[in-house]
């Protein structure tokens, strides 16, 4: 039988040591709950990133990964398939813009932003030749390739990955003036999280996304809204930007595009934008393959016939204001929007999440002194009031150890 010392010790022998997960060695996945190896069962506060907006194994995702599976599986861009035309066309009509193109990663999706932007800026703007500017914001995190990082101001996501990709400027987040002063004759685009995710939570003063809309208007620059954690239904809207009214020129999708069962992303925007490309421009081999139009379809239809951003929205203001409720030596403050919430502690969070662990509960620190509760969507109010009982054994147990 597979235990969970041996499968960490494999993973500790074998695998390059670029993730330091919890010693959970999850092994059965339904809903909001999973199992390990050894049969303990666990609540799911990460959601995969939210990936799982859908709940862990939905099964109409798995039936249509299923199906599809059995008839066809890729093949390529070189040719078409009966998949990716109605999956266009879905996503199109669900966000409300003109055009889509699949990839399969975040980061291949914010890549695809980028590189929209800067043609755009070139051959529809006028900007000079590979002078094109991209602003984005500290404590930013849009992944982790080279570029990606190139445009980042965490040192770790930087250490030892130079040279860097130039073309990008930082300014702090939430400041609409910062952006303002930032715009030359050569600013292409804004690129910007609604709700800073691996920040830690991080949600803008109200009419933040509003401003920094009309401020890129005013400009001609594009806003870019990078959705690929907010969005499908995550913060109480289909896309945070929906809580404040703004349809940026794009937006980047992911990680719930699929309900977690297959590497799936995409942006869309309008045709003025993603209408710059030319075949060979761009591509994927994987990006539109079969299962993952299927799969991504299915998707879409679960989040709106499930309610889920509205079940987000009702229970996650349900579930603030009763973390708000718990007196902890430890907490600073409770911040977030819809089932996206970030308990910020005056100390290490890590400890926090072990022992929540320990309680039955996977939960997941971020930016240091951040527990981050992001459940899949499809979470019953008995399942919340649960984990509330041994949060608050956990937030208020004196001889916790504060190391």
């Amino acid at each position: 039988m597979t235990s969970t010392k041996e499968c960490i010790e494999l993973e500790n022998e074998y695998g390059a040591k670029n993730y330091n997960p919890l010693d959970v060695v999850i092994s059965k996945g339904k809903g909001i709950w999973v199992e390990d190896v050894e049969g303990n069962r666990y609540m799911d506060f990460l959601a995969s990133y939210s990936a799982l907006n859908q709940g862990h194994n939905h099964p109409r995702l798995v039936k249509a990964l299923q199906k599809q599976a059995e008839k066809l599986s890729l093949t390529s861009r070189a040719f078409r398939n009966d998949q990716l035309p109605y999956f266009e066309k879905e996503l199109c009509e669900l966000t409300g813009y003109e055009m889509m193109l699949p990839m399969n990663s975040g980061a291949e999706a914010v890549e695809t932003a980028l590189k929209a932007a800067r043609k755009w800026g070139e051959k529809v703007k006028g900007v000079g030749k590979d002078k094109g500017e991209i602003i984005v914001c500290s404590g930013n995190f849009h992944g982790r390739t080279i570029t990606i990082v190139s445009m980042s101001d965490e040192e770790q996501y930087r250490d030892g990955f130079g040279p860097f990709t130039p073309g990008f400027k930082i300014i702090e987040y939430n400041n609409v003036s910062a952006l303002q002063d930032a715009i030359n004759e050569n600013t292409v685009a804004f690129m910007v999280e609604p709700i800073q995710g691996e920040g830690g939570v991080v949600v803008p003063d109200d009419g933040y996304m509003q401003k920094v809309e009309k401020v890129c208007r005013d400009n001609n620059v594009l806003l870019i809204a990078d959705e690929i954690q907010s969005g499908l239904g995550r913060t109480g809207k289909m896309f945070a930007c929906d809580h404040e009214h703004v349809k940026p020129d794009m937006i980047t999708i992911g990680k719930a595009l699929s309900g977690g069962m297959y590497p799936i992303s995409a942006v869309v925007g309008s045709a003025e934008v993603l209408g710059v490309f030319n075949p060979g421009d761009h591509g994927s081999t994987y990006g539109g393959n079969p299962i993952a139009s299927a799969v991504g379809r299915e998707s879409l239809k679960v989040i709106v016939e499930d309610e889920l951003c509205e079940r987000s929205a009702e229970l996650g203001e349900y579930f603030m204001a009763e973390l708000e409720k718990i007196e902890s030596p430890y907490v600073d403050f409770v911040r977030g929007k819809g089932l996206w919430i970030g308990v910020v502690l005056k100390q290490a969070a890590r400890p926090f999440c072990k022992a929540l662990m320990k309680k039955g509960i996977l939960a997941k620190d971020t930016h240091g002194n951040v527990i981050r509760i992001a459940p899949p969507l499809v979470i019953e109010k008995e399942e919340i009031d649960q984990a509330l009982t041994a949060i608050e054994e956990v937030l208020t147990d004196e001889s916790f150890d504060k190391e």
